[in-house]
């Protein structure tokens, strides 16, 4: 059997005769316990870092040099190499399922559109079927290819593949005047091929430190002040969402202790402060309403949960539009 990555047509024999018999009855097992631990193991290995790129998820609004922040990502064939080395092509197979949804306001930019849906039913015989979905908005030229890679890329992930690029939260780098990265960070060794296989493993914390460090020219991870204390206490009672989009918004950063200017760090407080405020409102307002006007309020502005909601402006419309229909009574 070839390596992780390998494009290699030479397939292991047992596992080309067990393929064969799948396609007669793909619900049946073919492997032992051991075997599937084995595959599992190898479907988790990361990929060779030259099938690995950087895309550009937000940027500065202002301010030079602009900056903007990177995460890691595979092409959807890198996923399909991995599945055929492992399993051969008549080892797997997906089924793709797309639906569209009704137009809405786009919460970003106000304007009417809407999504397509796309479920991807990701099968391994052998090992099992997993699903996943992808979401694009429909005035997206390539919205169907596009939700179809990211419903398959998270399908993958529930079998391992894949799933060590989750844990970076992203790095901050220079940006051209294009807005393409002037330079990007390099991949820490416990995610590369060779870093996997002296026994590193990925962990939310190093990696997003890892990123950061290569990212940012300093590390002010040592501030942990009174401020920067009663910033991070809010964390739980904002969700993750709210939490770190007012992070990104306000500060560019991940983490209050990498906030030096002292009176950026009381901003940040003062709006996080404004938002447990919003959410104490937005509780009194749904005790007298019920949960169905919420579900409502957040399909109207395009949310599917609280969860979505990362700055404080949609947060002011949720609670605005929750408390009117409870003084109108509409629930």
């Amino acid at each position: 059997m070839s390596g992780p990555n390998g494009h290699s047509h030479e397939h292991n024999e047992s596992a080309s005769i067990a393929s064969a018999a799948a396609l007669v009855d793909p619900a049946a097992p073919r492997f032992s316990p051991g075997r599937i631990k084995e595959l599992v193991e190898a479907l988790e290995v990361p990929f060779d870092a030259s099938q690995v790129d950087w895309r550009v998820t937000n940027s500065t609004k202002n301010g030079q040099p602009l900056r903007g922040q990177v995460v890691p990502y595979a092409d959807q064939r890198a996923y399909t190499d991995r599945l055929n080395s492992l399993f051969t092509p008549a080892g797997w197979t997906r089924r793709y399922t797309i639906q569209t949804s009704a137009s809405f306001e786009r919460s970003k930019d106000q304007k009417i559109a809407a999504k397509v849906l796309v479920t991807c039913e990701l099968t391994i015989f052998g090992l099992g079927t997993h699903s996943a979905t992808g979401e694009e908005w429909a005035d997206n030229d390539n919205a169907g290819t596009s939700a179809e890679a990211q419903a398959f890329k998270r399908a993958s992930s529930c079998f391992g593949l894949g799933r060590y690029l989750y844990y970076f939260e992203g790095a901050w780098v220079d940006l051209d005047e294009r807005k393409r990265p002037k330079g990007v960070p390099r991949l820490p060794s416990l995610a590369t091929q060779e870093g996997w296989a002296q026994g590193l493993r990925p962990n939310a914390s190093i990696i997003a430190s890892s990123a950061r460090n290569r990212g940012k020219a300093h590390d002010a991870r040592s501030h942990s002040g009174p401020v920067i204390r009663e910033i991070e206490s809010l964390a739980e009672r904002l969700g993750r969402g709210l939490y770190r989009g007012l992070l990104r918004d306000l500060a560019k950063v991940w983490s209050p202790r990498e906030i030096d200017d002292v009176s950026l760090q009381q901003k940040v407080l003062q709006h996080m402060r404004a938002a447990e405020r919003g959410l104490r409102r937005l509780e009194a307002a749904l005790d007298k309403s019920g949960p169905e006007a919420l579900i409502s309020v957040l399909q109207e502005i395009g949310l599917s949960s609280l969860e979505r909601v990362e700055n404080l402006e949609t947060l002011k419309r949720i609670v605005l539009k929750l408390e009117s229909a409870s003084a109108r009574g509409n629930f």
